[in-house]
């Protein structure tokens, strides 16, 4: 298996976990609270990872094109984090996460009209099976829904935008280094991006919700171990999409979907149908495709 898969799947089970603890949050915070807590918290284990790995090595300088695919994936993940987050509050756990995952062919598409980057015949077959399993793993008529205006639903969906969005740009930013590793200039993109989102969801929340940013600070508790989760997650998606493009580490990222129903069934005491474990197969043979 190529390195990008392996970092690939343990980015997904770290997010998976992350969402999880995020899902706890909304609780006591609201949904821009909730969201903000993955940033905030993920900022602070970002730099110091990023520190460790320049030790003994100059961190490639940014340059025009780096901060404007940071900016654009930043604002496009805040976007889909809240939409994300919105999406699981009153709703099946399982459901709101699986629907994001529209993200993988949204990236192959999205990476075609940013960066020009074409999948192979396998390497498209293999997104899309993983694909039709994730609509099997929604546990609904997802299509039907969206029609019908299903807040969880439409929320998942603009997620998935979201994500693919931020997926994209954050290769380009990548890749628009002029040197180092791949870890270290993931890394460079993690820490200016994850500064950027503090900063612009920071102010929102200050003008739009007063008294949230001090609720943040008061859930930092399980806000600490969402920011470690989300920092691990985050820095190996980045990793994983500085190696290859940004469509095949999220179609493999759908493993996540498993890791979920699995927190779904044993911790939320969740039900899983037949259909869903057709639709695990399906998203598994798609991922046997791309690696």
């Amino acid at each position: 298996m190529e390195a990008w898969a392996v970092i690939s799947i343990g980015a997904a089970f770290l997010q998976n976990l992350r969402s999880y603890l995020q899902r706890r949050l909304t609780a006591q915070l609201s949904v821009n609270g909730a969201s903000f807590v993955r940033f905030a918290y993920a900022l602070p284990f970002a730099c110091i990872y990023l520190a460790a790995l320049a030790t003994g090595q100059t961190l490639p300088a940014p340059n025009g094109e780096f901060l404007v695919y940071c900016l654009m994936g930043g604002m496009a993940q805040i976007l889909a984090t809240t939409a994300l987050v919105g999406s699981l509050v009153g709703s099946n756990f399982a459901i709101g996460t699986a629907l994001s995952k529209t993200e993988t062919l949204q990236a192959a598409l999205f990476g075609f009209l940013l960066l020009g980057e074409v999948l192979t015949l396998p390497m498209f077959i293999g997104v899309v099976v993983s694909f039709v399993g994730v609509l099997l793993l929604s546990g609904k008529a997802p299509l039907k829904s969206l029609v019908g205006g299903e807040k969880a639903v439409v929320l998942g969906v603009l997620a998935g935008t979201g994500f693919a969005i931020s997926a994209v740009a954050f290769r380009g930013a990548s890749l628009s280094l002029p040197e180092g590793e791949a870890m270290v200039r993931a890394a460079m993109t993690l820490g200016v991006s994850l500064l950027m989102q503090v900063l612009l969801m920071g102010g929102f929340l200050k003008i739009r919700e007063p008294g949230e940013l001090r609720r943040v600070w008061e859930a930092r508790a399980t806000g600490v171990w969402v920011g470690l989760a989300g920092a691990g997650a985050s820095a190996g998606w980045f990793t994983a999409m500085t190696l290859t493009q940004a469509a095949l580490v999220r179609a493999v990222g759908q493993i996540e979907l498993l890791f979920t129903f699995i927190t779904a069934v044993w911790i939320l005491r969740e039900k899983v149908t037949f259909r869903e474990i057709t639709g695990a197969i399906l998203i598994l043979g798609g991922i046997l495709l791309l690696i």
